[in-house]
């Protein structure tokens, strides 16, 4: 699943026309964006990465071969935010605006919002569902109490129900996941699509020291995985990677691939390269050996 959420920060609206055009020859036809991207860049005000991708709907005419997902909830200032349902209702409007298009694949809560009952937000959803605004609904950074209260809160009601997950899930973040939500995930049959697939690009090998974090962007997000376990995983997709002739990213996707629940892992690129690892990631099957030395090798026990 290709994110979105580089488009308009570290890609400009050329560069990122690139991408999308380079992931939809490679098959990734499944994107995933958000209404707040990127509101943390200086003067941007939310919906950037959604305006682009609208844009590149309207130059290619490709909308109806993708699968579009998009988020909702977090705060976008000037009081955007939330799961109330008369701000979903506006919210929804502004992204199908945004993207250029009548309706939302997979319209997700970004994040949980515990002042709102649930039955408020999923009955939102719902209405959303029957006016073919969107078709499906999905979850992001719940916990697996709330997770399962939302799932019940549907059966009980008789409202739509969540049927993704997207949670923060990759080699080095497996401990909340696995103990956490997996659970809920298998009881209740949902679709995984983790985020930060390769660890803010930590996995790919490109960060081996702190001078390799010098002037990038994501250089904060992984400076916290420079020790012994971080080295180690590295060692592990090194030697995975050399034994299939691979590189570190798609060994590593690959993995995130064949773990209980995960049906399309989310992962950003800024250059053809990086769409060309995604791609050739869906096509590598490790053996039982390798995925062995890779659990082994990124288990929470070992930090």
């Amino acid at each position: 699943m290709l994110g979105g959420n580089v488009f308009g920060w570290t890609l400009n609206e050329t560069d990122s026309f690139r991408i999308l055009d380079a992931a939809f020859d490679a098959d990734l036809t499944f994107i995933d964006t958000a209404d707040i991207y990127s509101t943390w860049v200086p003067g941007h005000t939310g919906g950037e990465s959604e305006t682009i991708i609208g844009k590149w709907f309207a130059r290619t005419g490709k909308r109806h071969r993708i699968t579009l997902a998009t988020k909702v909830g977090m705060d976008m200032g000037n009081g955007k935010k939330g799961l109330a349902a008369k701000y979903m209702e506006r919210a929804v409007e502004d992204s199908l605006r945004r993207l250029q298009t009548d309706r939302i694949d997979l319209y997700q809560s970004h994040e949980d919002d515990p002042a709102v009952p649930l039955e408020e937000t999923l009955g939102a959803f719902d209405k959303m569902i029957q006016k073919g605004k969107v078709r499906f609904i999905g979850a992001s950074n719940y916990s697996g109490a709330r997770l399962k209260e939302a799932l019940e809160t549907s059966k009980r009601a008789g409202l739509a129900h969540y049927q993704t997950l997207q949670p923060h899930y990759n080699m080095m973040e497996r401990g909340t996941y696995e103990t956490d939500l997996a659970p809920v995930v298998r009881e209740y049959g949902l679709a995984v699509i983790p985020y930060f697939s390769l660890a803010s690009g930590f996995l790919t090998g490109k960060y081996r020291s702190e001078a390799d974090l010098t002037g990038k962007t994501r250089g904060g997000g992984v400076k916290k995985y420079l020790n012994d376990h971080g080295r180690a995983v590295l060692a592990a997709l090194d030697a995975v990677a050399k034994d299939y002739q691979s590189t570190p990213a798609r060994v590593a996707l690959a993995w995130l691939m064949t773990r209980p629940g995960i049906v399309a892992p989310i992962s950003s690129a800024t250059s053809t390269d990086h769409v060309k690892d995604l791609a050739e990631a869906t096509k590598l099957e490790l053996d039982q050996a390798a995925l062995d030395a890779l659990t082994a090798a990124s288990n929470p026990a070992a930090v």
